[in-house]
């Protein structure tokens, strides 16, 4: 019999770990800079010297423990309940319980999980309801639609953009699995109105979750440094779990978050157990099974070295950085700051032309275009629900040398930005995308339309983002949804 072809090589042939060290160095030369306080985005910077070494050498110690069995590895245990029992310290009750997971999604995640189950089997709901404020994370709708909960959406106070804790009141029902508030909510950095929120959950039997992922551990630090904060945490009536992201203002690497309830009854409803297989019998805590308890170990390190007054200076200093940001912001002719940002992040929108002028798309992102080609990254966010568009930036003690400049950069860019031609959306093509199914489009209408919008096959990006971002924001949700998709879908390609 003729001998099979042989297979093609998965893998070119094996190089020196220099050079592939070296490649993987020249890769990191596109990205935007994680460190130095440029980047207003999806990166926490300390700006402590050797604390990324630190991180580093304690992922290495365990990287290759498997956190599955703490059985097997009783080091595994150890540093969770020291790392979960600092969380409950700072922001819990007597008896509160907790998990170390992978970042906020899997907390928020697990949190709808509970609520879900424990209305199953406490309130014997069959079709659960989540309701949350219009600014919530979207990881709780990634969460509802993952575990067939319906969520129920809240506007928001326009003026404010705080959760409208009547309105919250409003849509509960008995149906109800689970009320959310945000201690601060991403897009604007608000803090909720979360003991109104939870004490209406609580008189209709519902659980509360704060999601605090970016503030449970700057809003107690805050408070420590003598700033006011209103209660949020699990010492609120009402408040059931809680989230809070050690990646994010505890300054330890990607891929570290707790999870808190305010009892071990509650918790119970989270663990996923099997013994109906001929394996090991599995119990899972979170989403993971096994998982390298290297982020475990390098959260447990960032924590030990830099302790309560490290922690309370460097809230400090993110305050500072923020009055300076603010009061340059506020005293900057057409930018208006949104709500009252509480900890460490700041939405602003720009107005356009004449007195009492509207938020403008074109120039705000204008602006950001800008701003990038100066060297900095600011993160649009995009009109929603009578919410205007804005530019959002993420402070951290390595911006508090960098907002000057900002500030002095910022009004630069907002002079070129009003001098360039506005980007409009022609009407008869908005019409014509609202009637347009989006389930329906086939790959090579997607495609077309993604062209259009300027996003290409293989991935790439325009030079300047404001003609693609005026038009999605013209687009409806569900089409926008569709094509956001697929242009990722087109990034990793294989």
């Amino acid at each position: 019999m003729p001998s099979d072809p042989p297979a093609e090589a998965a893998l070119p042939d094996g190089r020196p770990a220099a050079d592939v060290l070296a490649e993987l160095r020249a890769l990191r030369e596109g990205d935007a800079p994680t460190r130095g306080g440029r980047t207003f985005a999806y990166v926490y910077d300390a700006g402590l010297e050797g604390l990324d070494e630190l991180a580093a050498e304690a992922y290495a110690a365990f990287a290759t423990v498997n956190g599955l069995d703490p059985t097997v590895f009783p080091s595994v245990a150890r540093l969770e309940n020291d790392l979960v029992g600092a969380v409950a310290a700072l922001l819990g009750a007597p008896g509160a319980q907790g998990s170390f997971t992978s970042g906020g999604t899997e907390s928020i995640l697990l949190a709808v999980k509970t609520a879900r189950d424990h209305a199953r089997a406490v309130r014997g709901i069959s079709r659960p309801q989540l309701v949350l404020p219009a600014t919530a994370h979207a990881a709780f709708h990634k969460a509802a639609a993952y575990l067939g909960v319906e969520p129920v959406v809240v506007p928001v106070d326009p003026d404010t953009c705080r959760a409208d804790a009547d309105a919250m009141a409003a849509a509960l029902t008995d149906r109800t699995a689970l009320v959310v508030a945000s201690a601060p909510s991403y897009a604007h950095g608000v803090v909720d109105p979360v003991a109104e929120i939870a004490a209406a959950a609580a008189g209709r039997g519902a659980l509360c979750h704060v999601d605090a992922c970016i503030g449970g551990w700057i809003l107690p630090y805050l408070r420590r440094a003598g700033r006011q904060v209103q209660p949020f945490d699990l010492s609120v009536p009402g408040v059931t779990s809680l989230s809070v992201d050690l990646h994010k203002y505890a300054y330890a690497d990607k891929g570290a978050s707790v999870l808190l309830h305010r009892d071990a009854e509650l918790r119970r409803h989270q663990y996923f157990a099997h013994a109906g297989w001929p394996g090991y019998p599995v119990v899972n805590p979170t989403v993971q099974g096994t998982k390298s308890a290297g982020l475990l170990a390098q959260a447990w390190a960032v924590l030990r070295h830099v302790g309560e007054d490290g922690y309370t200076a460097l809230a400090g200093r993110v305050a500072d950085a923020s009055d300076r940001l603010l009061s340059g912001l506020r005293a900057t002719e057409g930018v208006r700051v949104l709500g009252d940002p509480a900890a460490g992040l700041v939405a602003f929108t720009v107005l356009g032309p004449g007195d009492g002028g509207a938020p403008d798309l074109s120039l705000l992102l204008h602006l950001a275009d800008e701003m990038r080609k100066l060297g900095w990254y600011l993160q649009p966010q995009l009109s929603f629900d009578g919410l205007p568009p804005n530019l959002h930036l993420t402070l951290t003690p390595a911006t508090v040398g960098q907002v000057d400049a900002l500030l002095e950069d910022l009004g630069t860019a907002l002079t070129v930005a009003r001098s360039l031609e506005p980007v409009t959306v022609d009407p008869g093509l908005a019409e014509l995308a609202a009637a347009l199914d989006p389930r329906a489009l086939g790959p090579d209408e997607v495609a077309a339309v993604l062209a259009f919008a300027g996003l290409g096959e293989g991935g790439g990006l325009p030079g300047r983002m404001a003609p693609v971002l005026v038009l999605l924001d013209a687009l409806p949700n569900g089409l926008k949804e569709r094509l956001l998709a697929e242009f990722i879908g087109s990034v990793f390609h294989v």
